[in-house]
């Protein structure tokens, strides 16, 4: 992981619309590119054009022209899917990237730097959707087996597109998080853009989404990484117009393990891009904690392994929900085991040294 990492704060002051006060911008700008969020600095870098040196103003207005052109790409393709997703009887639901795509406006999209078109549909579904999509030339690039025990999906590329189609039959992530919730749909509205039409979830349902897809599916929460672009989206979709449902959005949570980690996303909210997130979501211990350690080791990446031990602050409520639910049977009673297994430990010290694309 980059010293970038401790220009962290002063990343925070430019979204925020403020300049920091001595900023290193070459270290700075380093850290907006290893989180994929320089287009995101191009408001500000803009508004103060004359506070900040015209080099760096000039790089950030470069690369957000470059991402406007690739995201109309990838809205294009968007259109094109969905339209002949909906030729075969099939309306998806569009989350993450995909959804912002048909909710906003052109002007909006530079500022956001996508890997992917994130698509959902019922099981029912994938073989009518499958079919539209390789008719329209796709190839699979990657499919998890059909005994795969998480999540599946199936992503599909072309050789002249700017991004892959990633295809779910499912929200991202673990099942147990979302399996109180009923069917996505429920929690969806209509959107028509350009011929196509799809769901899109509303604002509260895709912070969840957000928030389990970062902190379960992609571990952040044992490895205390932060995603940045999508913390930038959850800021989003909290200022929108529609705005997030606090308490809606905490009964969502599906144990105290969920409500720990959404507590985690909500404290970097409020302290870092201050968001008006309820006193209430944000004052219990262990999020906290986790809080303190996800900034801790963001500005001193070398203590990403000493503080690991603090992932186990959760391990019997992981014990319980999640670890329980991913067995045949659930366990009954409390569950024995205090520490996980070593190969656990293992994965979990291999992936702490992993810097991945995004996250600090």
């Amino acid at each position: 992981m980059s010293n970038y990492s401790r220009s962290l704060m002063d990343w925070c002051e430019c979204p925020n619309g403020r300049v920091p006060k001595r900023a290193d911008w070459v270290s700075l700008l380093g850290l907006a590119n290893e989180t994929l969020t320089t287009p995101a600095l191009y408001e500000f870098a803009s508004h103060f054009r004359d506070h900040i040196p015209e080099d760096v103003y000039f790089y950030i207005r470069e690369i957000f022209e470059r991402n406007v052109v690739r995201n109309d790409r990838l809205s294009a393709q968007l259109v094109e899917a969905v339209s002949a997703i909906n030729g075969n009887a099939v309306t998806p639901v569009l989350v993450k990237g995909a959804a912002m795509f048909a909710t906003s406006r052109r002007a909006d999209h530079g500022s956001k730097l996508m890997t992917d078109l994130d698509i959902i549909v019922s099981p029912d579904e994938v073989n009518r959707t499958l079919e539209a999509l390789l008719g329209l030339g796709y190839t699979v690039h990657h499919q998890t087996p059909p005994d795969w025990a998480g999540a599946w999906h199936v992503d599909l590329k072309r050789p002249t597109d700017a991004g892959m189609i990633d295809l779910h039959r499912a929200p991202p992530g673990p099942a147990f998080f979302y399996r109180r919730l009923g069917d996505i749909k429920q929690h969806c509205k209509i959107a028509v853009f350009g011929h196509a039409s799809a769901f899109i979830p509303s604002a509260t349902y895709q912070a969840l989404i957000l928030t389990i897809h970062d902190h379960f599916q992609d571990a952040d929460y044992w490895t205390g990484n932060i995603d940045m672009r999508h913390l930038l989206d959850l800021r989003d979709l909290a200022r929108s117009p529609e705005g997030i449902d606090w308490d809606l959005l905490a009964s969502f949570t599906a144990n105290e393990l969920a409500r720990n980690a959404l507590e985690t996303h909500l404290l970097a909210l409020f302290s870092l891009f201050d968001v008006d997130v309820p006193v209430q979501m944000r004052t219990r211990l262990v999020p906290r904690v986790q809080h303190w350690r996800r900034l801790a080791q963001a500005r001193h990446p070398l203590l990403r392994q000493a503080l690991l031990p603090i992932a186990l602050l959760d391990y019997q409520n992981y014990r319980r929900g999640l670890g329980a639910a991913s067995k045949e049977g659930n366990i009954v009673g409390t569950p024995k085991r205090s520490l996980p297994k070593s190969d656990t430990l293992t994965w979990l010290l291999w992936l702490s040294r992993e810097g991945r694309a995004g996250k600090v």
